[in-house]
């Protein structure tokens, strides 16, 4: 996303400022993705150390908490 000297001065300002704004947007939504990302890892780590009964107690069964543990803490 860097431009060349050339691009620059050739670039108006308002062109330069919308790109700027663009990265800074940018630079903003990663950290809560990484962190929603991290937060799903976290939550099915949990589940994957709970017990049969624990399991039971808010209503899921060992199956799907093993389908829910299997996801992949990136995509979904």
């Amino acid at each position: 996303m860097t431009l060349e000297l050339g691009e620059r001065l050739a670039t108006p300002p308002n062109a330069l400022r919308s790109k700027l704004r663009e990265v800074v947007r940018r630079g903003r939504r990663l950290p809560a993705a990484l962190e929603c990302w991290l937060e799903k890892r976290r939550s099915r780590r949990k589940l994957s150390e709970l017990t049969d009964d624990e399991l039971r107690d808010i209503g899921l069964t060992r199956a799907q908490a093993t389908a829910e543990i299997a996801k992949s803490w990136f995509w979904s």
